[in-house]
């Protein structure tokens, strides 16, 4: 795709295109990193109950709550990822860099675990 700015890339918007790409992502971000995949099969399996339970509006705060923690996690490898390749050696600003990014992800991972919690205690609840 050609980037606006900079003038470089193929020219055209192709959607099929970027639907591949964000494929391609979320493919290596689940083969390649635990955290991800653990979370979006917790969360598959959680909301495939609320789903069979007709919980409509769980099930959408499922989700929202599973995108926002998937970004999170994504966004903190990406970052990582980025300042592994840029500073090889062990530098002080960039350890301060990686705390912050994993901070986003606790913090979106709190509202994950809470959200399904409450899901699953009350699923567990209608059961017995």
């Amino acid at each position: 795709m050609r980037h606006k700015f900079l003038g470089t890339g193929e020219p055209g918007f192709h959607p099929l295109r970027k639907l591949r790409t964000i494929g391609s992502g979320l493919r290596y971000a689940v083969i390649y990193d635990f955290s991800v995949a653990w979370k979006l099969v917790f969360s598959l399996c959680v909301l495939i109950a609320a789903l069979f339970a007709r919980a409509w509006v769980d099930a959408l705060l499922i989700v929202v709550v599973t995108a926002l923690v998937l970004v999170a996690e994504i966004m903190n490898s990406a970052i990582e990822a980025l300042c592994d390749f840029v500073e090889t050696r062990h530098n002080e600003k960039i350890g301060i860099i990686k705390d912050i990014a994993a901070a986003g992800v606790g913090i979106a991972m709190f509202a994950w675990l809470l959200v399904l919690g409450f899901e699953v205690e009350e699923m567990l609840r209608a059961l017995f």
